[in-house]
């Protein structure tokens, strides 16, 4: 169990890293702009240096901190609820969910009716996704039958997805599909943040309520009981917290992988196996990885087409994964 001051320790140096981070990100573009000049042309009034440091990087970087800390969080409670340390957000659909939404929307063409239809629909594919795995697993269910509903979405979710794409008759619209299936947070504007971070906040907020049950959760079901834990109201908290930070956060950014996997995972030596320190540290270094990942986006621009988001913390997640495989069955009896 690490002590109080090394947990503090571990949380001012991530914050530290994050808030450097985020001024590398807010620096850093397409156009050959200095940062002198960038902030002495804002601070001035100069109307480019102005457009390109509000309107397209400061909504980017704030959106890559606050889906980050969304998907880190929720893979930490993910794996302290299921007590399973392969489980993230994508195991109960939450993540498929949303992007089944936002698939439906560009396909019948919703998503160019207003500037946040593609987001809407993507968050309310979660909505549906959630309702849905309360219908089949129940509120007072166990686990086992949790994760089982999960995966029925989940599963149920990439079929209507490869079905859209199989019908999609307009080759635009199908690249638009798969585009945003990719995951990225180029071209974001500040009604992006706006309708993302207030329910990655309420979801945020929800979840890091949970410390004191997943707590307790670590020493058995019964036992949490024993200690007045209302283990239905907590699984209810994790799964609607997740599902408005998670949501929100797809909705905005497309399918982002291994965040949520890989964010708890470096995290929990420094928590010392506490699922209530593990929520937070696990949010601040989700915001960091994906930042990261951002920035390592438009570093590796070449003049094409940028990478994708996803698919760079999918490159680095995967291999990850795959150890943490392999560790996970060498532990096994």
């Amino acid at each position: 169990m690490s002590s109080p001051h090394n947990y503090r320790l571990a949380a001012t140096g991530l914050a530290a890293a994050l808030a450097g981070l985020a001024a590398l990100s807010l620096m850093i573009g397409y156009v050959d702009l200095s940062p002198q000049r960038l902030i002495a042309g804002t601070l001035a009034g100069d109307l480019v240096p102005q457009r390109i440091l509000l309107d397209i990087r400061l909504p980017r970087t704030v959106l890559c901190l606050a889906v980050g800390a969304a998907l880190g969080i929720a893979g930490a409670a993910m794996q302290g609820l299921l007590r399973n340390p392969l489980a993230e957000p994508g195991l109960l659909g939450i993540s498929s969910g949303a992007a089944l939404g936002a698939v439906l929307a560009l396909y019948t063409g919703f998503a160019d009716a207003f500037y946040l239809a593609l987001p809407l629909a993507g968050f309310a594919g979660t909505i549906v996704a959630v309702a849905f795995i309360f219908a089949l697993a129940g509120r007072h269910t166990g686990a086992t039958t949790l994760v089982l509903a999960g995966v029925a979405v989940s599963s149920l979710c990439g079929a209507l997805i490869s079905l859209v794409l199989n019908w999609s008759p307009n080759p635009t619209a199908m690249s638009e599909i798969v585009f945003w299936m990719m995951g990225s947070l180029a071209d974001r504007s500040s009604r992006d943040v706006g309708l993302a971070l207030p329910f990655i906040a309420a979801g945020g907020a929800l979840l890091l309520g949970c410390g004191r049950g997943l707590r307790a959760l670590t020493l058995g079901e019964d036992t949490a009981r024993s200690l007045g834990i209302d283990l239905s109201r907590l699984r209810f908290r994790i799964l609607v917290g997740s599902a408005a930070a998670v949501g929100a956060a797809v909705s905005v950014s497309g399918a982002i992988g291994f965040i949520g996997l890989v964010a708890p995972h470096l995290m929990r030596p420094l928590a010392g196996g506490d699922p209530g320190r593990l929520l937070p540290l696990s949010a601040l270094a989700g915001a960091v990885l994906l930042t990261l990942a951002d920035i390592g986006v438009r570093l590796l621009h070449g003049g094409g087409p940028e990478l994708k988001l996803g698919v760079l913390t999918a490159l680095v997640g995967a291999p990850f994964f795959l150890v943490l495989i392999l560790r996970t069955r060498r532990e096994m009896p």
